[in-house]
Formats: structure tokens, sequence, C-alpha cells
């Protein structure tokens, strides 16, 4: 660790983790991260992820645009919907970077003295905060994204004035190109409109946003499974990352959108044995932090999670599940392969105890 002085408008001495070192701490140190290699991080670290160490900023490339040219279609809008994967891994997928800030925000990590506290507004703080010196070009990225704040109708007004407020950034003056906001918000479902179709967002009741009937079959198509999941379950939520722009008339169109399933801990699962898993681990009050894909496709192999609380060495989780897309074995010290064990099998025994340093006051952390 050392102490670095970050300059700007909200100067500070923070403490901060040595680049390329949250593997050499203990797994129970509120800094240990799992090697990027266990998840799709790794091959986008030094590509499509970029750190200053001298500064902290982060530069991030992403496949999609954050302007649309007036008159052309979007051309990363299709690819988006029906396949929002990429095999170079050379520029961050919506997915990519949601998962990114997830997993930047420690809303992969979890520990059983966060039980209940993971709310909305939370989650919500920890997102903006891992938005924070991370730059796409010339722009800030906290600059184009908007999370919704917890809605409450006795402040319905202010939220609705500061929600126009930051949407004023993606607004186009007349024959420029149109700039496009990032959205990340709880989906709450997704309706027929007058004309095509619009997503309702939760914590924001009073504004919906259009998205047309054709990105709707891609949306039903490319994302079937984590619809499935979401309609199986009342404990998941389903959170969409969206691009969209505001049109003259004042109202919100996406341009492009991916979603990925959570559960009531908001920790992310792509498939019912994931969900099953992540409930064991919680219910038996397990530490560990979960692996995600980034741009990586549903078949790749990943691991599962990494337990933190066995021993001084961390064990690694891995899934063979009957679709084979699970999660890696090639490394994992421990294994539920579905086709032989229809239940979770038995947990490694849990070696101690520990208090985590409160979220909001962790030593930052470095993207590598």
């Amino acid at each position: 660790m050392y102490v670095a002085r970050r300059v700007g408008l909200s100067a500070s001495y923070i403490v901060k983790r040595l680049p390329d070192t949250g593997s050499h701490h203990a797994p129970h140190c509120p800094s240990y991260e799992p090697p990027a290699e266990y998840s799709g991080l790794g091959q986008l670290l030094g590509r499509a992820i970029n750190e200053d160490p001298a500064t902290g900023e982060v530069r991030l490339k992403l496949d999609f645009s954050l302007n649309k040219l007036t008159g052309l279609a979007h051309a990363s809008q299709n690819s988006a919907t029906s396949d929002s994967v990429s095999s170079e891994g050379a520029r961050l997928t919506l997915r990519g970077l949601l998962h990114y800030l997830w997993e930047q925000a420690d809303l992969t990590r979890w520990h059983p003295s966060f039980a209940g506290k993971r709310s909305w507004a939370v989650v919500r703080r920890h997102l903006l905060q891992a938005a924070e010196h991370k730059m796409v070009g010339p722009h800030a990225l906290q600059s184009r994204l908007y999370v919704p704040e917890p809605f409450s109708v006795d402040q319905r007004d202010a939220l609705n004035t500061r929600r126009q407020s930051q949407w004023a950034n993606a607004m186009a003056l007349p024959g420029q190109s149109k700039p496009l906001m990032l959205l990340i918000a709880e989906l709450k479902e997704i309706v027929p409109a007058r004309y095509g179709y619009k997503a309702v967002i939760k914590h924001m009741p009073d504004q919906t946003l259009a998205l047309d009937e054709a990105m709707y079959r891609r949306l039903v198509r490319r994302f079937e499974n984590e619809l499935k999941l979401w309609a199986a379950s009342d404990a998941l939520h389903l959170v969409m990352i969206a691009t969209f722009h505001v049109s003259p008339a004042g109202t919100p169109d996406i341009e492009a959108l991916s979603l990925m399933t959570v559960t009531a801990e908001w920790i992310p699962v792509q498939d019912g044995y994931e969900q099953q898993l992540v409930m064991t681990l919680v219910a038996e009050r397990r530490s560990f932090v979960k692996a995600l894909r980034y741009n990586l496709p549903a078949k790749a192999q990943i691991a599962f999670a990494t337990l933190t609380d066995v021993s001084a060495v961390p064990l690694l989780m891995a899934i063979e599940s009957p679709m084979g897309c699970a999660s890696s074995i090639t490394e994992a010290d421990w294994v539920w392969r579905v086709a032989m064990e229809a239940a979770v099998p038995e947990l490694p025994r849990k070696c101690f105890q520990r208090q985590d340093t409160p979220p909001e006051v962790r030593p930052e952390r470095q993207s590598g």
C-alpha cells in the first residue's frame, strides 16, 4: 500500500494499493483481489483498461460510441442487443463496462457483515465512486453516467429536476452529433407502448425509456436466459446498462443495452446453478469474491468465485454444469459437478471469522 495525493477539486490524501498486487494480499484483507485471469478481466487489462499509476486515472476503450451522428444508424446498436461480447477483448462491451464498474464498486465481494446493508442507495453510491477518475476519450465517465437516486414521493420534484439537469448532457444541438448518456438502473419491466416499447425503471416512475420494436425483438433473443432466470425468481433483480439520447421532444430513447441478473445481495449470477450456490454461500455466512465474464462468451471457462475465509491461501471455486458454460475446472480447488450432484456439495470448512472495514472507508483499489 502507499499514500497518494489526489489533485483536482477534491484534492486529498488516500491510501491505495500498488498496481498488480491485489492477489498478493491475504484473502481476508479488504485490499485482496483475485488474479485477473480467474475472470474476463485478464484479457482487458492493458488493452481496454489502462491506468496511470502516477495519477490514478484510468482510460477505458469502449466498443460502442457515446455519440451518434445525426441521420445515421448507430453501428453498435444491433451488436449490443444481439451479441454484446467481443472475442478480441480489445474494447469494453456494454456488459464488459457494467462488469468492470460492478467489480470496481466491490459489489462482487460478499461478507456476512454486509447482510441487510446493501440497498439500492448503497449500490448507487458505490457505482458512482467506481466511475470516478475514469476517462472515455476526452470525457470523464462520471459526466456521462446516470444512476437513478432512490425514489421518494416527498422528493419527487427535486429528483426530477436533478435528473433533467444531468440529462441535458444528452441533448444535441441542430446539425451536431447526438451525445449519448449511460444509464445503469434496475429494470422493472419492458411493456408495449403506443409506439414500440418502453422500459420502466425502478426508482424512476415518472420517466420511461423508449425502444423500437426491432430492438425489443433482438433483446428477447439475446437475453433470453437472463429474462427467464429473472422471471423464475422474485429474489432476483435485473440490472440494465444502456446508452440513450434525449429527443427534441425531451424523451429518452435507448440506443443500445445489456442486461445482468443479480441476487438479493446484488451479486451477479448467470444461471440457476450460480444463483443456488450464491444463496448457499450467503446462508452459511461465507466470505467470497464472485468472478465476472466481462467480454467473454457464455461458453468460455472462468472461475465461479474465490472463497476468502478458508486459510492464508484463497480457494478457487468452479461449477461444471450440463451446459458446459458455467465455470472453469482446470485450476479449481472445489468443483460442483451438477450432473453428478443435484445439491450443492459440502463447502470447505471456514477457518476464521473477521470484521470487514466498512466499504466506504476501504483503501482505494487499483484497476490492476
